[in-house]
């Protein structure tokens, strides 16, 4: 199996450079973050017309998640258990109505088996600025979802399970660029990289690091200043596999090409390459 993961950035944008690349690189699963629409938004024909079955979870033109797949899509979950809610709204402002569950689950995960492989297409929160209320609650988000994810594991030591996307998360200096630019800003703080060190920890590898050895590869890069071009990017973009489905991994690379041309996304997908069983 060929997995990828990918920001897109706006599928409905950017469809014709997802769809084509699918073909070339000739993927079976491919999950996408960002995608910026609601459900009835979603292009699916193009997909359908190569051969892809799509699942897609989002509201409007924030967040969106969807996984796109030529060898099957079952048990379809949107949301993980526990997964935790957001608003903007501080306590003070909300109506006694609203409080305590006024938060709402953003559409940010979505799971699905493909061909024995449980895929969870993640795009975790931002968090805006350190010590703000959003970069608490992605605390929060990525402390549930490593609960979860280890439950998983405890339930079956074997499972094939596949945690892939966006983190928003540089876990080491050797991840970004220049560790002064990004100093005292999201992404690079230690709570954060704790948080991702602990699903590491709970049995998810990076299956991509052994094949894409840094530094100096990344997988953002910001359109401002020729990021791009200048190579000042980030590795944000991850897939963290089970210790059952890690032994599988073969091959992996993050396909900075595709971050080249006409209107790109400002992410590249990252791909690895799984043995069968």
């Amino acid at each position: 199996m060929r997995l990828a993961t990918w920001n897109v950035n706006s599928i409905r944008a950017r469809v014709d450079r997802v769809t084509n690349w699918l073909q070339s690189a000739d993927v079976d699963v491919l999950a996408m973050q960002e995608t910026k629409c609601a459900d009835d938004q979603f292009p699916t024909m193009p997909f359908a017309a190569i051969g892809y079955e799509v699942v897609h979870y989002g509201f409007n033109q924030w967040n969106g998640v969807a996984i796109a797949s030529r060898v099957g899509v079952d048990d379809v979950q949107v949301g993980f258990d526990g997964q935790p809610g957001w608003t903007d709204k501080p306590d003070s402002e909300k109506p006694d109505s609203e409080k305590p569950d006024a938060a709402v689950v953003e559409a940010r995960a979505l799971g699905a088996t493909c061909a024995g492989v449980r895929v969870w297409s993640l795009y975790i929160p931002n968090g805006r600025i350190p010590d703000s209320p959003h970069y608490r609650y992605k605390l929060e988000w990525l402390a549930a979802l490593k609960d979860t994810a280890r439950s998983w594991l405890t339930a079956d030591p074997g499972a094939q399970i596949a945690l892939v996307g966006d983190w928003n998360i540089a876990p080491t200096d050797e991840d970004v660029w220049s560790v002064e630019f990004y100093k005292n800003s999201t992404h690079v703080t230690e709570p954060e990289r704790r948080a991702f060190r602990e699903i590491v920890d709970a049995g998810f590898a990076d299956v991509v690091r052994p094949f894409a050895p840094g530094p100096g590869l990344y997988t953002y890069w910001d359109y401002t200043q020729l990021r791009f071009p200048k190579r000042q990017g980030m590795r944000i973009d991850f897939i963290l596999g089970s210790p059952a489905l890690a032994e599988r991994v073969t091959h992996a690379e993050i396909v900075r090409e595709e971050r080249k041309g006409k209107a790109p996304s400002d992410h590249a997908p990252v791909l690895v390459e799984i043995a069968g069983r």
